[in-house]
């Protein structure tokens, strides 16, 4: 037995990585920009800084889409769970003001599937086009002894550049102003674990399962993708004080993070319709009001806080982008984040 025999026989299977490499190295093509430099496939990314950015500030993000990617293995679904990467990466940095300019994935399975890991850098391929930001590179590692069979992870790194001046640290926040929400249009990336334990463990339902109350399959519903909110902030980001991207930890455990010390808010709960999929899952699983808050964003993906004269110009925009947005607050003087009924 040769020594790429003996790999093979041990999990890893080399020829299966060069296969799948000529898709992942055209998808990663796709993605340069005029800022892209070096050639793809090298052993690091390399990127020119923009030169229109005065004063830049590189934002790094890493995150992954948590056990979403189970979902997406048992639905054979593999292409949205990367661009809910990427978009989720985008919102993080664009708390901060900044624009992303380079991304690069990393997945780790128990053996190459060369179509699972194109789908994959495929999806991750998509959602950089839509911000004109580069996949500068990424790494796929064969783990079998780390991974189940057909089973997979997925996280990124984002980079993004702001001017310094720019930047939106929530030092901006004032007693006063308003709390505009943005729908989400799914779970986005958080509470799998639970949404999972309910829907599979609890109900026995599968993937191809019909929720009449939602009109729409298991895997629709959940593997509905991460909503990117980069085309209805970018124009405003100059009236806005802060943001906050509501993932894990729901409203309460996100909002509170862009707000300076001496100010709270109050979120209003009932200036919005909660989704039909929340109410589902709450009911499905006898979860409290509470917990649904602290693990599901509730249909909230993002919130801005602006000073009350700018509320107009930020939802007009959003509205300009297709995401329907609400005044759902206001900051108050204080510490932490109380969600009215």
């Amino acid at each position: 037995m040769s020594g790429a025999e003996r790999y093979r026989a041990a999990g890893v299977d080399l020829a299966a990585a060069a296969a799948a490499q000529e898709r992942m190295t055209a998808a990663v093509q796709s993605t340069r920009t005029r800022l892209a430099r070096g050639l793809v496939g090298g052993f690091g990314g390399m990127l020119r800084l923009p030169d229109d950015v005065r004063d830049p500030v590189l934002v790094m993000s890493t995150d992954g889409v948590g056990t979403k990617v189970l979902v997406a293995i048992r639905a054979g679904r593999h292409d949205t769970v990367g661009e809910d990467l990427v978009n989720h990466c985008v919102n993080d940095i664009l708390v901060h003001g900044a624009r992303p300019i380079a991304f690069l994935d990393y997945i780790a399975l128990a053996e190459m599937d060369a179509d699972t890991v194109a789908a994959l850098v495929e999806g991750v391929a998509r959602g950089c086009r839509a911000h004109e930001m580069t996949l500068v590179g990424g790494e796929t590692a064969q783990l079998p002894d780390l991974y189940h069979a057909g089973h997979y992870d997925l996280a990124g790194t984002i980079v993004g550049v702001v001017e310094e001046s720019a930047a939106l640290h929530g030092d901006r926040v004032r007693v006063g102003d308003v709390l505009v929400a943005y729908a989400a249009n799914g779970l986005h990336t958080n509470g799998y674990t639970l949404a999972r334990r309910i829907l599979f463990g609890d109900l026995g339902l599968d993937v191809s399962s019909e929720i009449p109350e939602l009109g729409a399959t298991v895997a629709d519903a959940l593997l509905a993708v991460h909503q990117s909110y980069a085309a209805a902030l970018f124009p405003v980001l100059h009236q806005v004080h802060a943001l906050a991207h509501v993932t894990g930890g729901g409203i309460p455990g996100n909002l509170t993070r862009s707000l300076p010390s001496g100010c709270g808010a109050v979120v209003a709960g009932g200036s919005w319709t909660v989704p039909p999929l929340c109410q589902y899952l709450a009911r499905a699983g006898g979860i409290d009001r509470d917990e649904m808050f602290r693990v599901f964003n509730m249909g909230v993906g993002m919130i801005a806080v602006a000073d009350p004269a700018s509320v107009a110009g930020v939802q007009a925009s959003a509205a300009s982008a297709g995401i329907d947005t609400w005044v759902a607050g206001e900051i108050v003087s204080g510490e932490g984040v109380v969600i009215e009924a």
